[in-house]
């Protein structure tokens, strides 16, 4: 388990072995959640490493018979 220290600036430093599994690059972009008490780090991708992801998702809707106009 990797720790890290948070700096009199309230800066923390991604362990290596860490970034270099999530593939992180300086000047990444990472959300901060709050959850259960605890911290986590989201990467953010761009909306072009999104694309396809959806891909043979078909787009119709069955009605319910309740729901009918």
């Amino acid at each position: 388990m990797n720790t890290v220290t948070v700096s009199p600036k309230f800066q923390v430093v991604i362990p290596l072995d860490v970034r270099r599994r999530m593939k992180l690059e300086p000047g990444a972009k990472l959300m901060v959640v709050e959850f259960n008490g605890g911290l986590r780090l989201v990467p953010l991708k761009p909306p072009s490493a999104l694309r396809g992801i959806a891909r043979g998702i078909s787009a119709s809707l069955d009605s319910e018979p309740d729901r009918v106009l």
